[in-house]
């Protein structure tokens, strides 16, 4: 241990002070031995650090900070070296704010389009994902503070976060749910990770040993600190026992005598409370370097630049009927739409940045060679059709001077948001009635799309030009017409598929999960996965994206270390080309996804310019992971090599032989069929039993009578409505009548916070998530009367310290008899 001798000075209940916050956002600390506390704050896109009272939900105002496009944006741009250089910049700002752990990268798999934080998150696919987030981790730290990966593993809804059980097979799990992280945490050498709200195969992702021990630190060999996200402990001591060095935020001591009793009790040895403290102060110490020296600061219109330039890289130009664009100087264009004033940058929730400055379309617009013909809101912005906002854009895109119609629409704020998921993938009615009547003008339409997920664009029929800017950022605004008027040629590609509609997704019937878990029945086949192997037709694949130049592809070679083959732009322009490499085995005896993305280069090419690119294989180009050997294996045969410009079009293959030792197949084709042939989107409970391995458990849940549930520190506030007592079922009452009554009134952003804040919580998150003004003491006191038992629970209530003795000396008469 590094620090053993500074612990060995510690009594076992400083020691223990040490797994739980001092507050909301920082740590323990203790001056007389000199261990300062840090500070950790949310900063997937930018640095996040609350200037006054905290919170979780990013609804009180926080210190400036660039606000860099989201990770769902940055994704298209598939250029690590760039994510490296905004990392570098976000970990600058950390350093200039005090922040010792930026809680990011968010790098959970988009399983489905309606999960509400996708915008958050990097792609629906793990190689992407892992690569990106590596870049990003590598920039942050360099400045010598510590990126937080996050939320480990398989967090994929928002619908009941923290008590929702992902039930997922191993191999799944390992090649989809946990590759993108073990790129992360290899590659980019993360100091800290995070771990999810929810239950992985039955057991809290804090608390499981297979997931922290094996895997991470056994596996892939993570020395750093897992810390929980914001009132994710369930059982504080079983999490220690899984390496769970830091709980957040502070529970006021509460947690600390948990392990104190634990250790006493023989139940832990003081060793294993020494090995995760040091861990701790590692990180506590080398990241506190960071800030000696004067104070720092950071140039703010240079970071500007770079949240430029990454939304410019990152956009995506989905559709360009007859060369609509670039738009040819002094066309006269009309600019519709109510994002075009307030643009919708970034996401919602905890990852809200108070940015430095925003850029807007419509107050940009003269810095453009373009003639501006009017401005009209057109549609309200959260979705009330308003016949008079209508009727003005309609009366400004029908005048004659008009050529041409920049039409800005997208997903509000309230819709996609941290807490809770998307009930469907369509853009607003009153956006699309609008964009109907606008197609009748007889002007060039072109659409800017801002949406931080996948959405159905069965409307673009008949747009003439469609930029999909994501999340843009603060600068995202003028990246797009910078892109629009040609000054950028757009080079982003999609990083997830975007389907036609949400049913033709694999996951439609089983996402999200509820009320007790989420299965995962459709296996390894998610996004293009499942659209390529099952044969369903999409709107745009993913790694698609159109350039104002063309490419061509030629001459592939093949080696045992990759790929080589000649790129070319044969535009008139110069322009940046994605290449992708997809890896396919189509005689493989084990079911596989028709190819699976292995490797990706961007490039810039001048106009005319070849270069020869070189795409090497890795250890993840070739691997599957066997469940009877449990673990990696490559099956000898014939592998089919893909250079492609998307999944769905492929310009180039080869094949390459492997000649390895032969693992035995682990499936039965028969017992398989759905996954054998990848049509997966329906598969049957016991056809996903055998794909387990064992019995899921029961989705439901348990009813003692009649709608009555016996409730427990982990039964969800919302399912109190079941409670046995009174007081629990009046209290979630009052709390589905304050909900619908904010909507009622309009008030949906305040709805959903009461939803996602409360409703969707356990019970443990009134303990957890107050700061110590909550015991667990007097929580037990809540459930019990929430149990039928209002006296005693009362008395327990307020007589805690009562209660709590009782439960101690409960616990040691266990223990002893244990012995």
């Amino acid at each position: 241990m590094k620090y053993s001798e500074l612990i060995s000075q510690m009594t076992l209940e400083e020691k223990a002070a040490f797994f739980s916050g001092k507050n909301f956002w920082e740590t323990h600390d203790d001056p007389e031995k000199g261990i300062p506390g840090i500070f950790l704050a949310d900063g997937p896109h930018g640095v996040r650090k609350q200037a006054a009272a905290a919170d979780h939900l990013g609804l009180n105002a926080s210190l400036k900070a660039t606000c860099f496009p989201t990770s769902a944006t940055m994704a298209n741009s598939w250029n690590p070296e760039l994510g490296e250089k905004m990392g570098t910049a976000l970990g600058e700002e950390a350093v200039c704010l005090k922040v010792n752990v930026l809680l990011g990268p968010g790098l959970n798999i988009k399983r489905s389009p309606l999960c509400g934080r996708n915008f958050e998150y990097f792609s629906e696919d793990p190689y992407l994902a892992g690569k990106m987030a590596a870049s990003y981790v590598r920039g942050i730290q360099s400045n010598g503070i510590s990126a937080c990966l996050k939320h480990f593993a398989a967090n994929n809804q928002e619908t009941r976060r923290m008590v929702t059980d992902s039930v997922i097979d191993e191999r799944t799990m390992r090649e989809i749910y946990l590759t993108n992280f073990e790129i992360a945490v290899k590659e980019g050498k993360a100091k800290t990770i995070m771990t999810a709200y929810n239950l992985l195969n039955g057991v809290y992702a804090n608390e499981s040993y297979h997931l922290l021990r094996d895997i991470l630190r056994g596996e892939w060999g993570y020395e750093g600190v897992i810390v929980t996200d914001w009132g994710g402990d369930n059982d504080r001591v079983q999490g220690l026992i899984a390496g769970n060095e830091l709980e957040m935020p502070t529970t006021a001591g509460d947690t600390n005598k948990d392990i104190v009793a634990a250790v006493k009790a023989g139940q832990i040895p003081e060793s294993l409370v020494d090995e995760n403290l040091d861990r701790l102060l590692d990180l506590i110490f080398t990241t506190e370097q960071a800030f000696q020296g004067e104070k720092k600061t950071f140039d703010i219109d240079a970071h500007h630049e770079i949240a430029l330039h990454a939304a410019e890289e990152s956009a995506v130009l989905l559709k360009n009927e007859a060369n609509a664009l670039p738009l040819k100087a002094g066309t006269r264009v009309a600019v519709i739409g109510d994002f075009a004033k307030n643009p919708r940058y970034q996401g919602a929730g905890s990852s809200v940045v108070n940015p430095t400055k925003l850029d807007n379309a419509l107050e940009n617009f003269k810095d453009y060679d373009l003639a501006f013909a009017g401005y009209e809101q057109g549609y309200d912005r959260y979705g009330k059709k308003k016949d008079a906002l209508i009727n003005k854009a309609l009366r400004l895109a029908f005048r004659k001077d008009v050529d041409a119609i920049l039409y800005y629409m997208g997903l509000d704020e309230v819709t996609e948001t941290e807490g809770m998921d998307r009930v469907n993938m369509k853009i607003p009615y009153n956006q699309r009635l609008l964009l109907e009547m606008l197609k009748s003008c007889g002007k060039k339409l072109i659409v800017v799309l801002s949406c931080g997920a996948a959405v159905e664009t069965g409307w673009a029929d008949g747009v003439d030009a469609l930029l999909h800017s994501y999340l843009g950022g603060q600068a995202g605004a003028c990246a797009a017409l910078n892109i629009l008027t040609g000054k950028t040629n757009p080079s982003g590609k999609l990083s997830e598929s975007l389907p036609f509609k949400y049913e033709d997704c694999s996951t439609a019937k089983n996402f999200p999960g509820r009320p007790v878990s989420a299965e995962y029945r459709e296996g390894p086949f998610i996004g293009y996965r499942y659209y390529d192997t099952a044969d369903v037709a999409v709107n745009f694949p993913f790694g698609f994206g159109l350039s104002y130049t063309t490419f061509r592809y030629s001459n592939i070679k093949i080696s045992k270390g990759g790929v080589k083959f000649t790129l070319t732009n044969t535009g008139g322009v110069a322009g940046a080309e994605i290449a992708q490499m997809y890896v396919g085995m189509p005689g493989s005896k084990i079911f596989r996804p028709k190819k699976e993305l292995k490797g990706f280069q961007k490039v810039f090419l001048n106009a005319g310019e070849s270069k020869e690119v070189e795409i090497l294989f890795d250890e993840y180009t070739f691997r599957y992971f066997n469940v009877k050997t449990n673990k990696w294996e490559t099956e000898p045969g014939e592998y089919e090599i893909s250079i492609a410009a998307s999944s769905a079009d492929v310009r180039l293959t080869a094949v390459c032989a492997l000649d390895s030792a032969a693992a035995p197949i682990p499936y039965s084709p028969a017992e398989l069929p759905s996954y054998y042939s990848g049509t997966v989107a329906d598969v049957s409970a016991g056809e996903f039993e055998k794909l387990l391995g064992r019995k899921p458990p029961e989705p439901r849940l348990k009813f003692i009578r009649r709608k009555r549930i016996i409730v427990d520190a982990n039964t969800a506030i919302e399912d109190l409505r079941y409670a046995k007592g009174w007081t629990g079922r009046l209290f979630a009452g009052v709390l589905r009548f304050a909900y619908k009554l904010l909507k009622g009134i309009g008030n949906v952003k305040m709805a959903n916070v009461l939803m996602m804040g409360v409703c969707n919580m356990p019970i443990r998150g009134l303990s957890r998530m107050t700061g110590g003004m909550m015991s667990w003491a007097k929580m037990q006191g809540l459930i019990t009367m929430f149990n039928g038992k209002f006296f005693k629970g009362l008395g327990q209530f307020f007589n805690p310290a009562k209660a709590q003795r009782k439960t101690e000396k409960k616990a040691a008469k266990a223990a002893a008899k244990a012995k």
